[in-house]
């Protein structure tokens, strides 16, 4: 169940292609780009697994980090007329990032109402609002061995704290070629909670889109 609401976005828009077709435009893309939001400044304790303040004075104290690093996203949207369009996009960080003494990889999936003021055969000026979630999973490596011959390491799933983020975004799309885009976008989410693991509950971030679509140009 978790899985049909995470990717919900993406597959009640692409229920809706043939319509999308038959009225207007339909675009896919890949993108990369990053996020950020600052460190909370505290950290988690190596040996017994709890909340601590980083110092001198705790030396198994692990400082926890800031959001940040690679993001990779999936998308797919669909223009209902010339201004008017609706999209879903999913977008997470390829490799983990190190928490303390654990690992996590933080996802974001978003549902999208989107406005073209300007959209022509060279470019779309698009502004996007809409709402979905994100989700931090957590895991700690370990390793064993047996005497010096064998060694093995494993992530052990830790557990994942999800919550609910509204999502506004900007960007200009230039068209390369007929029908084949790139469209830079800078992001703000709001995500309620996300104090948790990190120091705000605002994220800021970009991404580079590459995408194609498939329309009448």
């Amino acid at each position: 169940m978790k899985h049909i609401r995470t990717f919900l976005p993406l597959i009640l828009l692409l229920g809706s292609v043939p319509l999308l077709q038959a009225q207007g435009s339909f675009d896919v893309a890949v993108g990369f780009g990053s996020v950020h939001d600052k460190a909370t400044g505290l950290g988690i304790d190596s040996v017994t697994g709890s909340s601590c303040t980083p110092s001198s004075a705790a030396p198994t104290c692990e400082v926890t980090p800031g959001l940040g690093g690679l993001l990779m996203g999936f998308e797919g949207d669909g223009m209902l007329n010339k201004h008017f369009g609706i999209g879903g996009d999913f977008s997470f960080q390829p490799t983990k990032n190190d928490y303390g003494p654990l690992q996590y990889r933080q996802l974001f999936y978003t549902f999208n109402g989107i406005y073209a003021p300007i959209n022509n055969k060279r470019l779309q000026l698009r502004l996007e609002g809409g709402i979905g979630g994100t989700r931090s999973g957590f895991s700690l490596t370990e390793t064993s061995c047996v005497g010096t011959a064998v060694c093995t390491t494993q992530a052990l799933p830790i557990g994942n704290s999800s919550h609910f983020q509204v999502h506004v975004g900007a960007g200009v799309q230039f068209y390369v070629k007929p029908h084949i885009f790139i469209r830079p976008q800078f992001d703000f989410r709001e995500v309620p909670g996300l104090t948790n693991q990190f120091g705000r509950d605002q994220v800021i971030g970009g991404t580079i889109w590459v995408g194609y679509n498939f329309g009448e140009m």
